[in-house]
C-alpha cells in the first residue's frame, strides 16, 4: 500500500519512493472530493458546523501529502520529482478551483455569512466564517460561467509558471558554489560555519571550503566574513539567480505571471493585483503603502546620507 495514503505522524521517509507521489495526491484529490461533495449536498440547513467546521477540516490528507511532496521538491529536488510537480499542480490548481467556484457549497457558506448575527459565534469562530467567505468572494464564487471558465485557466497557467519560476531558481541556487583554498580568506566566520564549508567541500569532492547560496552556507558567510571581495561575489551571485542568459533565466517567466495576475484581478473586479492582496493585508491599499514607503524615505534619506 502507498505509505502516504496510511495515517502517520512523523512523514515515513524510508519508506517513501517518487513514484508514490502522483498516485497519492489523485487519491488525495479524489478523497478530498468526496468530503466537500457530502458538506455541498447535504441535504440540512446550513449551519456553522455542518459547513464552515467542516469544510476547514476537509482535505486533510492531500494537504499532508502535499506539504511532503512541495517541501520535499524545494529541498533536495531531481528530475523526477520536478515532472511530478509539473503534472500534479494543474490538477491541484483545479481541485482549488472546483472548491471556490463551487456553487452549491457556496450557497451553503453564504447562507452561514448572511446569517452570523443570530450566531453565537466566539471571536476566532467569527474570524473562521469571515475567511472562508472571503476566500470563495475573492476567489470567483460571484463570476458568471464565462467568467469562471476563464478564472481556470488562468490559474492553471499561474500553478505551471510559478512552480518554472521556483524550479529556475532552486537550479541556480545549486549551480553555484564558492570555493576558498587559503584559510586567511575564511577571516571572520565562526568555527561552526567553517567546520560546515568543510563538510560541503567533502562532499563535493572538492578541497578547502565550499559556500553556497543556500541560506545556512549563505548567510552565515554574507553576516561574518571579512573578505569583502568575496561577500560582493556572493551578493551579486544571490541577486542574479534566475536572471541570467542561461536555460534558467525567469525574466519572461515574470512578466507572463505579471501579466496573468493582472488578467486575474480585473476578472475579479480588482483595479491591479496589488488591490486584491492589500486587501487582506493591515495597508489594505497600495495607495497606502507608497505613502508609507515615503514617508520612510523622507526619514532614512538623512540617515543614509
Amino acid at each position: 500500500m502507498n505509505p502516504l495514503l496510511q495515517d502517520f505522524n512523523t512523514p515515513p521517509f524510508s519508506k517513501i519512493s517518487n513514484t508514490d507521489f502522483e498516485p497519492a495526491i489523485k487519491k488525495g484529490i479524489e478523497i478530498a472530493k468526496e468530503e466537500i461533495n457530502i458538506i455541498a449536498l447535504n441535504s440540512d440547513k446550513a449551519t456553522f458546523d455542518n459547513t464552515i467546521v467542516a469544510l476547514d477540516f476537509s482535505g486533510k490528507k492531500l494537504n499532508r501529502i502535499t506539504s511532503i511532496f512541495f517541501n520535499l521538491n524545494a529541498a533536495e529536488t531531481d528530475d523526477e520529482l520536478q515532472r511530478i510537480a509539473q503534472e500534479v499542480s494543474p490538477l491541484l490548481s483545479e481541485f482549488s478551483n472546483d472548491i471556490t467556484l463551487n456553487e452549491s457549497l457556496f450557497k451553503r457558506v453564504k447562507s452561514v455569512f448572511d446569517d452570523k448575527k443570530n450566531l453565537d459565534l466566539t471571536p476566532e469562530q467569527e474570524m473562521l466564517l469571515n475567511k472562508r467567505y472571503k476566500s470563495f468572494a475573492r476567489n470567483g464564487a460571484n463570476l458568471n460561467e464565462t467568467g469562471k471558465t476563464e478564472l481556470r485557466k488562468i490559474d492553471a497557467q499561474l500553478s505551471k509558471l510559478s512552480l518554472k519560476f521556483g524550479e529556475n531558481v532552486l537550479a541556480e541556487t545549486n549551480k553555484f558554489y564558492l570555493q576558498i583554498t587559503h584559510k586567511k580568506k575564511l577571516s571572520g566566520l565562526p568555527e561552526g560555519v567553517i567546520e560546515m564549508a568543510a563538510q560541503t567541500a567533502k562532499e563535493k569532492k572538492m578541497t578547502g571550503w565550499v559556500f553556497t547560496l543556500d541560506y545556512p552556507s549563505y548567510i552565515p558567510f554574507m553576516t561574518y566574513a571579512n573578505a569583502r571581495e568575496l561577500r560582493k561575489k556572493m551578493a551579486i551571485a544571490f541577486g542574479k539567480k534566475g536572471f541570467q542568459d542561461n536555460k534558467n533565466n525567469n525574466e519572461q517567466v515574470v512578466l507572463a505571471i505579471v501579466s496573468l495576475r493582472h488578467q486575474r484581478a480585473q476578472l475579479l473586479g480588482y483595479k491591479t493585483h496589488a488591490h486584491f492582496v492589500l486587501e487582506e493585508r493591515m495597508a489594505e491599499t497600495p495607495e497606502k503603502v507608497i505613502s508609507f514607503s515615503n514617508e520612510l524615505l523622507k526619514k532614512a534619506t538623512p540617515a543614509a546620507k
